[in-house]
């Protein structure tokens, strides 16, 4: 029972929707529906005249978006990337609000089919729309060991990665590494367990799935397709739940707010014009949320502005 209650509670609901500003007859866009928390929200304060516009990579969350949302006329319900959103011809009008809740979702975790999690044995795919790409099976399959070791710690931060990685290609040589038990298994007799209350998988499993997932890609493009279909005085709500994104979702805002990055020994810099403002601080959630949602302890929300 706790478990079911975990996967359906949204993230910093309140502050992320209150980020937005909804106006009643505004048009926004859920870029991540999930399973709808922020998108229900969003849509309980529009009016008849407003617009919520609803895409997901994955296939399953976006059953789900179809099943609830699709007799809304106010609604409109896309199965892609949130990178891809400027290419959708229902955001060619301007948004007044874009919210995303970035990295894999509880349900997502929950489903131990979808190898996310090192918690259960499962088939180590990863994948968050599984109608394309290689999962993270293919991709240990056949990467070198300066790839994987690569990806380990540029996207986990992992100090064993070469360690892990000569692992992994020592055992692929017996057989191909296939299910997440096997992979967790496998990092652990390699780094042995150094932090107490987590995994040594921990880190090896989520720069694998940002590798498989290409997620900070899809977050850059995603930020510049926002940043070109926000209308002036457009708010962009983005929660992050691990340093890498934080920091490019903190840079982009900062990047395009005019002011001058220049260094005091080096030539004059130019400010370019500015074309986001950060709306407050960086916000947190709150001790009464960890309470109740332990998952949201690593959610960061920052919140801007399209100027004119």
């Amino acid at each position: 029972m706790a478990e079911q209650v975990l996967r359906h509670i949204p993230v910093m609901l309140g502050e992320a929707v209150e980020g937005l500003a909804v106006r009643a007859g505004g048009r926004y866009l859920d870029g991540t529906f999930g399973r709808g928390g922020h998108a229900r929200e969003v849509l309980s304060r529009l009016g008849p005249d407003g617009r919520l516009l609803l895409m997901d990579r994955d296939p399953t969350a976006i059953a789900t978006a179809q099943k609830e949302f699709a007799s809304d006329p106010r609604v409109s319900i896309r199965h892609a990337n949130f990178s891809s959103l400027a290419e959708w011809d229902e955001t060619a009008a301007g948004l007044d609000g874009i919210l995303l809740d970035l990295g894999v979702s509880s349900p997502q975790l929950d489903e131990a089919a979808r190898g996310f999690s090192f918690m259960a044995d499962a088939p180590l795919d990863m994948r968050m729309d599984t109608t394309q790409g290689e999962s993270a099976a293919d991709f240990l399959a056949h990467a070198g060991e300066r790839e994987i070791a690569d990806v380990l710690w540029t996207y986990g931060e992992e100090r064993f990665s070469r360690k892990i990685a000569r692992a992994i290609v020592e055992h692929r040589t017996e057989q191909p590494i296939t299910r997440t038990g096997e992979l967790a298994a496998l990092i652990e007799r390699v780094v042995g367990r150094r932090e107490p209350g987590k995994h040594p998988a921990t880190r090896s499993f989520q720069a694998l799935r940002i590798r498989v997932n290409g997620e900070l890609d899809s977050l850059q493009q995603g930020l510049e397709a926002a940043l070109d279909r926000l209308n002036v005085g457009g708010r962009l709500s983005i929660i992050s739940f691990h340093s890498l994104e934080d920091r490019a979702v903190k840079l982009f805002i900062r990047d395009h707010s005019g002011r001058v990055q220049g260094s005091r020994r080096g030539p004059p810099v130019v400010a370019a014009p500015a074309r986001l403002a950060p709306v407050g601080k960086a916000q947190f959630p709150s001790d009464a949320e960890l309470a109740v949602n332990p998952r949201a302890r690593s959610a960061v929300l920052r919140v801007a502005e399209k100027l004119s």
